[in-house]
């Protein structure tokens, strides 16, 4: 169609053009009870829209990746149109329809022109698609065949064999210990009526947001959101989500036969909300989130020549989600530099930043944010985020300086309080060495 490529220039010009350093996001909630953001970016044609639900991996029950397929199921036909159908239906009006899963949250994205008749025509599929999918028995088995073909592929991939294996060990029996994807032995007993009941339970307005960036006047978006959601199920408010039990410090090493040995060192500790997030994050570019600049890749990289890569970063979730330090080395080094690697976080956790590093790391975060605020994909991303999370509304006006006002003092305490213990997990995947 003509509209394709149309919608591709302007996709390249979004890239490229300018944005407000803070978007203004406009609060409201439906009277069916979903809660919508709303950034206006009128430069283009066009708009992005993302519904949330609380339906991510953390909710899959007694199904690891139910989730995950339920999500998926979502392009495969829907009130009475085939997976091909619905896929023409978008393409013809050159719309971009997509869907996601992570630990926390599922998500369908649309990203369309803004012109009202094709507007109309694209809301209208994507409310079918929300309100009646098909979830054809052929199409489930389908994914999950591929499912299980990809996690038999994952056990050649030692970084993915240790993230599961970390993982498994920090969360244990909480939620998040099982891989978004879900296991070998859970898919097979998933059925249709298994994602039936998961999307009615879930998929409803009680659980769900509505995030709208780009071309639409906020008369419209009220429309549009008041629109889309009339005659959908309420469904079951999610229950809130456990905090996991803190693990023991232990080593764990899995025999793999890879070249290189990966190393991962981590601990259940920061949510989304956490007071101590950006003392966290500003000291953890110092430590090892800063690349090249960073005291993990300086003392184990540069100074000791033990690994082509090594970084740390810590990665919120709802709740507790975990500080991770990652590096690969060669098998017969290993072990130093798991020693090394430990050592590293100890001192840091002891001392802190100096000075110099808090500034230069305090500068680099703050000279990069207009990036990552750059388009309209990258906000619909932020301002998702903060909606899903319950964030401040002013979370992106108000970043920079959060991020400037984090002292050398509050990066000891917050590390000293949430990483000083010797409750560190330590993975290890690669071919054992010979004993001496």
């Amino acid at each position: 169609m003509r509209l394709i490529p149309v919608l591709l220039l302007l996709l390249a010009l979004a890239a490229a053009a300018p944005v407000q350093a803070a978007p203004n996001i406009q609060h409201w909630q439906t009277p069916q009870g979903v809660r919508v953001y709303l950034v206006q970016a009128p430069d283009l044609p066009m708009l992005d829209l993302r519904v949330l639900w609380d339906a991510g991996s953390a909710r899959d029950g007694l199904y690891p990746g139910l989730a995950r397929l339920t999500a998926g199921m979502l392009s495969e036909g829907a009130d009475g149109l085939t997976a091909q159908q619905l896929n023409f239906a978008f393409e013809s009006l050159g719309v971009i329809f997509d869907t996601g899963v992570s630990r926390d949250y599922a998500f369908a994205d649309l990203r369309t022109l803004s012109d009202p008749e094709l507007l109309r025509q694209a809301l209208h599929n994507f409310k079918r698609v929300l309100r009646a999918p098909a979830f054809p028995p052929r199409a489930l088995q389908r994914r999950i065949n591929n499912t299980l073909l990809s996690i038999r592929a994952d056990r050649e991939s030692p970084a993915t064999v240790a993230e599961r294996a970390l993982f498994a060990a920090l969360y244990d029996q909480h939620p998040y210990a099982t891989p978004v994807k879900g296991t070998a032995e859970s898919l097979p007993g998933i059925q249709r009526a298994t994602v039936v009941d998961f999307y009615r339970r879930h998929y409803g307005t009680r659980n769900a947001i509505l995030v709208l960036v780009g071309d639409i006047s906020k008369k419209q978006a009220v429309f549009v959101a008041a629109t889309l959601f009339s005659g959908l199920p309420e469904g079951v408010a999610a229950p809130p989500l456990p905090s996991p039990a803190q693990q023991d410090q232990r080593s764990i090493f899995i025999p793999h036969p890879s070249e290189q040995t990966h190393v991962l060192i981590g601990r259940a500790v920061v949510s989304r909300q956490d007071p101590d997030y950006f003392p966290l994050y500003v000291g953890n570019h110092v430590l090892g989130g800063g690349g090249m600049v960073s005291r993990l890749f300086t003392e184990l990289r540069e100074s000791r020549g033990l690994s082509y890569s090594v970084y740390s970063y810590f990665f919120p979730l709802r709740v507790a989600g975990p500080f991770i330090a990652n590096l690969q080395t060669r098998g017969e080094q290993a072990e130093q530099a798991r020693a090394l690697l430990l050592e590293n976080i100890r001192a840091f956790v002891e001392t802190g930043p100096g000075a110099e590093e808090l500034a230069a790391a305090k500068q680099n975060i703050t000279g990069g944010f207009p990036l990552r605020i750059s388009d309209n994909s990258r906000i619909l991303g932020y301002v998702s985020m903060i909606a899903f999370y319950g964030l401040p509304l002013d979370y992106l006006d108000t970043f920079n300086t959060r991020v400037r006002a984090v002292t050398a003092g509050q990066v000891r305490d917050a590390f000293r309080r949430r990483l000083g213990s010797d409750a560190l997990l330590t993975v290890l995947v690669g071919r054992p060495q010979p004993q001496e």
